[in-house]
């Protein structure tokens, strides 16, 4: 190891609306961080990203950061709903973005062999995002290049770009995919069926060190042959790992980001819902973790407007908006959460300010994770990940609907960058320490209450008023 550079794990978080290359010190701190968007390529054969681009920038960004860091681990962590599917030459197909409804085609024929609620706790979901129905329609419509690769989930994907192994773990298949069943801890019978089960190459746990970088990789970022590239994980999996590898009471992960996702450590699995999004996540560990979900981040940016990613309201935002009769009822998004099926409406006196409209979007927030949570049964501590766990109003909202349940955030401003240390903790053998956490400031909790209960009247109106002929 050389010791005139600080030691560093760097983490490629590959994030649905953003990328970002970290490197993190044992504690879980970033040193020093690169980011950009992440854009899909919309032209043919269907939406996908654009893997050679993506991976230009990261071997880019690695080299820049080797030159100050002794990187000894790299550590893939991306979205779920996706996989790679390549063989010995690269990819046979591009990269879908689970956004393209255009496999929706073949729901008669899918649905009638993949679902199976009971056994894979894998929700019935719109466009791509249960992965079963992007391969199935894949398999449909290009079987020749299907048929020749090698299935490989996102963050192994990215792995093997950097070090040549081809492997898979469990985190991406547990994540409503209809592949994975995880009570039993196997492939579900519908991945049998199709023969998919025998094409992702070799099982292994998220923080197994794969290899060393590949030669030309080694030659073009500087990277030394002892780093380590190792297998990667889902990215809300990476977000709860961070608190779940030292913790065994009762808890609660809110991982924030394009979509708001709610890991509950102890809450059991006959409370899953599949018409409310609810589902089984599967951990590092490989055990089912009931989750709820709803697409925060896009439905924060529909009701804010241009100014989502500027604005940051805080507590006496919250106040300003309590005194008026703003609410928004959802759902401004209809790719995931409970009200998917219905069309977001503002009710009151819309504000116009920026800062206004992004405090609206942080209650909004607030009160759907609440809602989500108590579907859960959530008990213990609640820890904010991620995005919003920066935005004072969110997080004052959502403290006073859970008080007395202790509400906290993590510094971690991705949420995924403690959990890729564990993994690379993991892999060194050693016991990741527990994360630091801060409590939340609380806002007057009877008058978030008294907003809670009218934003619950109104969105049963909402129901019955959709609900007629």
């Amino acid at each position: 190891m050389d010791t005139s550079r600080p030691a560093a794990v760097a983490v490629f978080d590959v994030g649905k609306s953003n990328v970002r290359l970290s490197v993190v010190n044992d504690a879980g701190v970033a040193m020093t961080t690169l980011e950009r968007q992440n854009r899909v390529d919309s032209s043919p054969p269907y939406p996908h990203f654009d893997a050679d681009e993506l991976y230009e920038w990261l071997i880019g960004g690695l080299a820049t950061l080797a030159r100050d860091f002794d990187v000894h681990s790299i550590v893939p962590v991306t979205h779920g709903a996706c996989a790679a599917l390549a063989d010995d030459d690269g990819l046979a197909l591009p990269i879908m973005d689970y956004e393209f409804r255009g496999v929706n085609g073949v729901d008669s024929d899918y649905d009638a062999i993949a679902r199976d609620f009971a056994r894979t706790a894998s929700p019935k979901l719109p466009a791509g995002l249960n992965l079963g129905r992007q391969l199935f329609w894949q398999q449909q419509q290009f079987l020749r290049e299907f048929s020749r690769a090698t299935i490989t989930p996102y963050p192994q994907y990215w792995a093997a770009r950097m070090c040549g192994v081809r492997a898979w773990e469990p985190t991406s298949l547990g994540c409503h995919t209809d592949l994975w069943e995880p009570q039993r801890g196997d492939f579900s019978s519908f991945a049998k069926t199709m023969g998919w089960d025998s094409r992702f190459g070799r099982r292994v746990s998220a923080w197994t060190p794969l290899g060393a970088p590949l030669p030309e990789v080694a030659e073009r970022t500087g990277l030394s042959n002892e780093c380590k590239v190792l297998a990667g994980i889902h990215d809300s999996n990476a977000s709860y790992l961070a608190h779940r590898a030292t913790r065994d009471d009762p808890f609660c992960v809110v991982s924030t980001g394009t979509w708001i996702v709610m890991m509950a450590h102890g809450s059991p699995l006959e409370i899953l819902r599949e018409e409310l999004d609810m589902l089984a996540n599967v951990d590092a560990f490989g055990s089912p973790v009931p989750t709820a979900r709803f697409m925060g981040g896009r439905e924060y940016a529909a009701i804010c407007g241009d100014d989502a990613g500027v604005m940051q309201p805080s507590v006496s935002d919250l106040e300003t908006i309590l005194a008026s009769d703003a609410l928004a009822i959802p759902s401004f998004a209809d790719q995931g959460g409970p009200f998917r099926a219905q069309v977001g409406r503002i009710v009151g006196d819309a504000p116009d300010a920026p800062r206004n409209r992004a405090t609206l979007a942080a209650m909004y927030c607030a009160l759907m994770t609440d809602y989500c949570l108590t579907m859960l049964e959530a008990r213990g501590d609640i820890i904010l990940e991620g995005r919003l766990a920066s935005n004072d109003a969110f997080v004052a909202a959502l403290a006073a609907l859970r008080e007395p349940q202790p509400v906290f955030r993590s510094p971690d401003e991705t949420g995924t960058l403690r959990g890729a240390v564990s993994l690379s903790l993991l892999a060194r053998g050693k016991r990741p320490e527990p994360a630091r956490l801060d409590r939340c400031p609380l806002a007057s909790i009877a008058r978030l209450r008294s907003a809670r209960l009218r934003w619950q009247r109104l969105l049963l109106t909402t129901r019955r008023e959709e609900s007629r002929p």
